[in-house]
């Protein structure tokens, strides 16, 4: 079992994380930003990853610290619960449709941090979650994953289905992406780091 726990503890956060690559989606999801719980819950379901997060961050100040210290630390359980990457399928691709949003995200877990991220939101924040911060957690997640990531919503024009969507394809990319289809270290080069 692909499994590990995490703790983060800064002036600004302290997050206690455990992830189970080869779970079945459970997740129990406690960071004080309600909106952020229920995409949590959602990346979860549709990983198959199980996932418990507890967070206390500094939310009388903004959201701010709390999400990206959180995509920090799910991006380095992932890659420490990879090990040497040995038999993963690497590659992810999904696409969801949310209603009127359409959303791809495409993924390599290739060592090399990239992300690519084109979606247009307009409300400044859904509850207590700044939009703005959906970008600010994925780059986070994925540098510290070592993965390129792309993100690419066509169209839509429900921001709350926008992100949404972005967190249901990722979560379904990354099942794609983590899955033993092999034995062998699925690059040319024998390794997968930067």
């Amino acid at each position: 079992m692909r499994k590990i726990t995490k703790e983060r503890n800064t002036n600004e956060t302290k997050i206690k994380m455990s992830v189970n690559l080869d779970g079945k989606g459970t997740s129990h999801i406690d960071t004080g930003v309600g909106f952020f719980d229920h995409m949590l819950t959602l990346l979860a379901f549709h990983s198959k990853f199980d996932l418990d997060i507890k967070a206390d961050g500094d939310l009388y100040v903004c959201d701010h610290h709390t999400i990206e210290d959180i995509g920090i630390l799910l991006g380095n359980a992932i890659k420490e619960a990879l090990g040497d990457k040995r038999g993963i399928n690497r590659y992810g691709n999904f696409t969801i449709p949310m209603d009127e949003t359409l959303c791809n995200v495409t993924l390599d877990i290739s060592g090399r941090p990239y992300l690519v991220y084109h979606c247009e939101l307009k409300r400044e924040s859904i509850g207590t979650y700044s939009t703005e911060m959906t970008e600010e957690f994925l780059r986070a997640l994925a540098v510290q994953a070592g993965i390129t990531l792309h993100v690419n919503v066509f169209y839509g024009t429900n921001d709350h289905h926008k992100v949404e969507a972005i967190f249901k394809a990722l979560g379904r990319a990354l099942k794609q992406a983590v899955e033993i289809t092999g034995t062998e270290i699925p690059s040319s080069k024998g390794v997968l780091e930067g």
